[in-house]
């Protein structure tokens, strides 16, 4: 049986390609940690690195080691996040992109809250693409994403909703009559280009559209005849005046579906994923 520790040890090598740089990281010495490698390696009766006097390098199975190990001690992290919440302040923590799906989560929220046997519901907005993280990490119970901005593998998922795309756009511009737009064309605006979400590690993908960080900053943009963007049909419900809407046909349709861990046993989870169908 693999311990939690050792791998732990291995991930730290795997990242660092240097027993040195990994057992400082680690706060032991070199000796113990390089002991433990060999006793893994003998344990599971494969080699997991290429050492050479100069250079570490990971084997075929080192590489599978690796994904799965830090699967491994992610989930380990999840559990003892979950079960200390639980023991602090027992309830459900859902995740959600801020500015998205807001009829359906209001609906949800109501609609579960009348249920025999709720719970508080602790409702996490953040940035896109963050809910799959909070997820997985154990800092949210279940989550709304979206496919196919948002990965759903690793979860059991159900679908709750799927609509079509629009572009949103300053009302009074001359697209704003357009019966329809396509992907093209959209793309192809130079008054008004598209904006720049950022990425994972909070870096910007290089274009001539402006940089944004929530829904709130980019219907102000649009307004302001800074950009434009393509977003879910049920935006409707948020556009004030000055934004105007086009279906733009060829865009792929966009599903909502509610997301928890597998593993998960949670009544309370279970109990918001059946409210959740029945809406």
């Amino acid at each position: 049986m693999v311990e939690t520790r050792e791998l732990r040890y291995f991930v730290a090598v795997a990242e660092e390609l240097h027993f040195g740089r990994a057992a400082q990281r680690l706060a032991m010495a070199q000796p113990p940690l390089s002991r433990a490698i060999q006793q893994l390696e003998r344990r599971l009766g494969v080699v997991l690195l290429h050492r050479t006097t100069r250079s570490i390098a990971l084997t075929e199975a080192g590489s599978v080691l690796l994904r799965e190990a830090r699967a491994a001690l992610d989930a380990v992290e999840a559990a003892e996040r979950r079960t200390r919440r639980a023991a602090d302040r027992p309830g459900v923590v859902l995740a959600t992109k801020a500015g998205a799906s807001s009829e359906l989560l209001s609906k949800l929220l109501d609609a579960y809250a009348a249920e025999p046997g709720a719970v508080t519901v602790e409702v996490l907005l953040c940035g896109p693409g963050e809910q799959e993280g909070l997820l997985r990490d154990g800092r949210a119970d279940v989550a709304l994403l979206h496919r196919p901005f948002d990965t759903t593998a690793g979860f059991d998922t159900e679908d709750l909703h799927t609509e079509q795309q629009v572009l949103v756009l300053p009302a009074g511009h001359p697209l704003a009559y357009r019966p329809h737009m396509s992907l093209a064309e959209v793309s192809a605006l130079t008054d008004l280009p598209l904006p720049r979400w950022p990425r994972r590690d909070g870096s910007y993908p290089d274009g001539p559209g402006p940089q944004v960080r929530d829904h709130t900053q980019l219907a102000q943009l649009i307004a302001l005849g800074r950009t434009c963007a393509i977003m879910p049909e049920s935006v409707r419900t948020q556009l004030r005046n000055d934004h105007a809407i086009v279906p733009v046909p060829d865009a792929p349709a966009v599903t909502t579906v509610i997301a928890w861990p597998p593993h998960s046993r949670s009544k309370a989870v279970a109990d918001l994923v059946r409210t959740a169908m029945r809406l």
